[in-house]
């Protein structure tokens, strides 16, 4: 019997401006947390935003003397399947009651089955309410 492989921890990393309006959508509007936080690393702040024993972790980062763009295009967006009804209304719940309200996917196919959010960024978060198709 072949050992098992732990999988990977995935981290998505991307530049910000200000942590303020970004821990506010993801925090307070996605329900992850903060997980640590960092200063001048090789000029870079940081926070890592997630869940403890969760495959993910969202890191963003404020190089110093550097403007961080705004998303470039609707369709730079992470997708959370969230397949139980129930699960997947609160997290919609909670975005709007943390004062984000849905706003039209780039792509048709989200809006189908989903909610799609943009954070302070431009940037966008796709609830679906289905099955990850793979």
């Amino acid at each position: 019997m072949a050992d098992a492989i732990a999988p990977p921890v995935i981290r998505v990393a991307r530049g910000t401006n200000d942590f303020g309006p970004i821990r506010r959508f993801y925090c307070a509007g996605l329900g992850l947390e903060e997980l640590e936080r960092f200063e001048d690393h090789d000029g870079f702040d940081g926070i890592l935003l997630g869940r403890r024993g969760w495959p993910y972790h969202l890191e963003f980062t404020i190089e110093r003397g550097q403007t961080a763009p705004r998303s470039s295009s609707a369709d730079q967006l992470l997708a959370f399947y969230l397949p139980d009804a129930s699960v997947w209304k609160a997290a919609v719940d909670r975005l709007v009651a943390a004062g984000f309200l849905p706003v039209a996917a780039g792509n048709p196919y989200w809006d189908r089955n989903g909610k799609t959010f943009e954070d302070p960024e431009g940037f966008r978060v796709v609830l679906q309410n289905s099955q990850s198709p793979v």
